[in-house]
């Protein structure tokens, strides 16, 4: 019995996740595994009535599942931060999920705005640390609103944080087999403190896989090098600006925000799984915003959960839709409507595995 916390969240979050729900529905019939699920109303909505965004009581109760499934964090009427820091990053940080995982893959039927790039081109993972850096929140203030103001944001990396970090990149790597080269992207050249410890751990930790091909790229060129040469990647491993960043870009490439999912993992905890794009305000309850990178944030979730067939079946009948049923990616140019994207997903699931 799978323990699943459901976080709808703000704007078209319920309407998403709705839709990953039906497919959760369906593939758990098909393979035969039980799970129940609890349904939290955090988000924009809770706090304009309450002031409250996710009381530490909350936190404590959330561990005791064994994923949570979020929708959209994100309020017009909410000062930007609020939310975002108060219940995203508060997970993140209080749950540990230290690893922000991020595939990277452009799926048969959707647009690439790269010149001449189709799925054969774009497939790769970035493994991003999610717990320090400069989202750890050390920093501050002096004479604030005066022309002698100085704002410091501190970027912080302990041994502990980067090698677990570098591990699950590794072991991530091995697991998925492919090229096994595991690019570290940094900037060794400038963050010369910060970044000499990424260089060292990730050369150190490296002698224990063999196996695994060892490549580095400033984040400069990273970027740059996902725009021209997106094959090149295998599994690509950085701190957690570069990853919030690159992760973006990584995003378009393969099609953008209605297609691309991302998960929070604790390998010892609870993990959280999410759609990458936003609450998109301007679409609630129209029925035009895509569904499938809910989705697909769902099969990361099957997959964590160790359901590995129904993860793979899931991805499967995804990109059967795209390939073969929607017109675009794009809100309101689907071609369907979100309750019927999700429709096609479940029809393209097989009747057994």
């Amino acid at each position: 019995m799978h323990k699943i916390a459901v976080i709808p969240g703000d704007g078209t979050g319920p309407e998403v996740v709705k839709q990953g729900l039906k497919v959760l529905e369906r593939i758990s019939e098909i393979a035969g595994f039980d799970y129940e699920t609890a349904d939290y109303d955090f988000g924009g909505e809770r706090y304009m009535k309450t002031g409250e965004v996710l009381p530490d009581a909350a936190v404590e109760e959330l561990r005791d599942f064994d994923a949570i499934y979020l929708g959209a964090v994100g309020h017009p009427d909410v000062k930007p931060g609020i939310l975002e820091k108060g219940l995203l990053l508060k997970l993140r940080f209080a749950l540990e999920q230290y690893i922000n995982l991020r595939p990277v893959k452009l799926y048969p039927g959707v647009a690439c705005p790269l010149k001449d790039k189709g799925p054969e081109d774009i497939d790769f993972v970035v493994v991003r640390e999610n717990n320090e850096g400069l989202y750890a929140g050390v920093g501050g203030n002096v004479y604030k609103g005066s022309d002698k103001e100085v704002a410091t944001q501190e970027m912080v990396n302990t041994r502990q944080g980067v090698e677990r970090c570098l591990r699950y990149a590794f072991d991530y790597c091995r697991r998925r087999d492919d090229r096994k080269m595991l690019t570290l992207c940094a900037k060794t050249n400038v963050l010369t403190y910060a970044h000499d410890l990424w260089w060292r751990a990730f050369n150190e930790v490296g002698e224990e896989y063999p196996d695994i091909e060892r490549d580095y790229a400033h984040v400069d060129a990273t970027c740059m090098w996902m725009v021209k040469n997106p094959d090149y990647f295998d599994t690509i491993v950085t701190c957690n600006m570069f990853g919030d960043i690159i992760t973006d870009l990584g995003a378009m490439i393969q099609g953008g925000m209605g297609i691309a999912a991302g998960a929070n993992i604790n390998p010892e905890g609870v993990s959280m799984f999410e759609p990458i794009g936003g609450s998109a305000p301007k679409y609630t309850g129209k029925g035009v915003i895509n569904p499938l990178a809910a989705i697909c944030a769902a099969q990361m979730m099957l997959d964590e959960l160790g359901e590995t067939e129904a993860a793979n079946a899931v991805e499967q009948a995804v990109m059967s839709v795209t390939g073969t049923k929607l017109e675009s990616m794009g809100a309101g140019r689907m071609g369907y409507s979100t309750d019927e994207v999700g429709d096609l997903v479940v029809e393209a699931l097989p009747e057994e595995l």
